[in-house]
């Protein structure tokens, strides 16, 4: 990915739960919150195991991954980011998870072009 790394760290995870913003819709939740990396964000996706089995956990996942992958070129760096896939990202297709993604994106001033300081 051009400017982002695996965020893996627990206590990250529950810092933007606590703290982050975010914004959620009927396939993902989005939460985000800047970090003192300027040219570094961090990505985590979590896929709860209500969601299915091992199989299809890690298809979202993937498939959330390549989502955000796409869009990448269109983020600012500096963020710290969690996805949260929701029932609705089972049986959603690709496109639709990729305007959902773009869409929280934009509503958290991630995307480029959203923000103040673009």
């Amino acid at each position: 990915m051009l400017h982002t790394v695996s965020l893996n760290e627990n206590h990250r995870f529950r810092a933007l739960y606590a703290r982050g913003r975010h914004s959620a819709g009927g396939r993902l939740a989005v939460y985000a919150m800047k970090n003192r990396l300027k040219d570094t964000s961090r990505m985590g996706i979590t896929v709860s195991s209500k969601l299915g089995g091992a199989v299809t956990r890690n298809r979202v996942r993937r498939r959330l991954r390549e989502c955000y992958r796409m869009l990448e070129h269109e983020t600012r760096p500096g963020w710290d980011i969690v996805i949260v896939a929701r029932h609705g990202a089972l049986r959603s297709d690709f496109a639709g998870l990729t305007r959902e993604m773009r869409a929280h994106l934009k509503k958290l001033d991630i995307a480029r072009g959203s923000g103040p300081d673009d």
